[in-house]
Parts: C-alpha cells; structure tokens; sequence
C-alpha cells in the first residue's frame, strides 16, 4: 500500500480528517485496514501502556483467554506511538475495530511531533474499557498479536524503539500463548527469520513464560 499523501487527500479540509494515535497494533501499518491519508510517528505525554483484560463480550467461544494491550492516563508518562491521519467517514470503521475500547480525546498539548507540525484536526487515543477492573487474572498475551506490535514499533522506531515498547508497557509477568504458525489475532503479520530471533530474545530476556497452544 502507497502511505504517501495523494494529491486527492492532501486536499481534504481538516472537518473531513481525523487523527488517532496508535500504540500497539495500529503503530503497524500493515493492520491498518482504512484508507487513512498518513502516519507519522509521534510522542503522547500523559499516558502509560499497559496490558489489561479483555472484555467479557469480547471472548469468542473457542478462543483461548488472552489479555489486551490499553493504556491509561499516568502523570508524568510518556510513550511513543504512531499518529494517523484518516478520513472522518472511516472513524466508525476504526471504532469497530477497537470495539471493546473507549474513543478518548487527546488534547494538542499532550502531543510531541518528531516532525511537522501539530494536526490540525481531532486527535484520539482509544482506552480499554476495562481499565478501571481491579481484577486481573493475569490470562496470556497473543503471541500473534504482540508479533504484530513489535514489528510495527521497529520499522518505525528501530530497535530501541522495541527496547523502549517494553520498558513502558505494565503488566509483561504474564505469559504468552504461542500461536505464531496458527495465528489467533485476525491481523496477524508475517516476520522475517531476523525479526522472530530478536523477538524472542527479547521476551525471554524479559522473563516472559509460555503457555503452549
């Protein structure tokens, strides 16, 4: 797919666009599935990544539990991320997407640009509904799923960029369930031989467990 700003996008009135900004799968611009108009990596001040639980409604009978990635509003916190531009008629389309999360609105202040200038259109981060659950019962990250996290981080951020995901994301004790050659999560990527040896080095110098499917 062509990321590039055609001459048709680059003309849309700032009503017609909005921007969210992804820090998990959507920093992964093969799971985009809209015809967004842009992305450029960004820096979100006030918000912290975390691992929570899913939803109740969002369990599909057959599928093993698993945990989401969320993040929440945290002092002080800084994370990296994918800011992208999309037409405001595709936002229902992302909502969908993101069901079982909140649609919250970013305030310009928060947002660091590594490049251009600030959007000048509604920015967004989506906030898992189940933050505020008090219990957590600590269920399996995808492996298939953080696969697609991790690539999308280092094609945008390098290998620090991967370095940097883990070290501000809460809730890693968990284990991973191991469903990389029969992909669970429905955008699943395909990774080079490179990319799953640093990946799994990287989880296991992280002290991440496994849980066989």
């Amino acid at each position: 797919m062509n990321h590039q700003i055609t001459t048709e996008s680059a003309s849309l009135q700032p009503q017609q666009l909005v921007a969210y900004f992804g820090y998990g799968s959507l920093v992964n611009r093969a799971t985009l599935r809209t015809s967004y108009v842009s992305a450029q990596p960004v820096r979100l001040h006030g918000w912290r990544r975390c691992w929570r639980p899913r939803h109740t409604g969002l369990v599909h009978e057959g599928q093993p539990p698993a945990s989401l990635l969320s993040a929440r509003q945290v002092a002080d916190s800084v994370i990296d991320g994918l800011l992208v531009y999309d037409r405001a008629e595709n936002l229902a389309a992302v909502d969908e997407r993101e069901n079982g999360y909140d649609r919250v609105a970013v305030p310009l202040d928060r947002l660091q640009m590594l490049g251009g200038a600030l959007p000048d259109c509604p920015v967004y981060v989506y906030e898992a509904q189940t933050n505020a659950v008090t219990h957590d019962p600590g269920e399996p990250i995808l492996q298939s799923y953080l696969d697609a996290v991790l690539q999308g981080f280092l094609a945008e951020f390098g290998k620090q960029g991967v370095l940097d995901f883990l070290a501000t994301t809460d809730g890693f004790e968990r284990s991973v369930h191991v469903d990389r050659h029969q992909p669970i999560y429905p955008r699943a990527v395909r990774l080079s031989s490179e990319e799953q040896s640093f990946f799994d080095d990287l989880l296991q110098a992280h002290r991440t467990g496994t849980v066989l499917p």
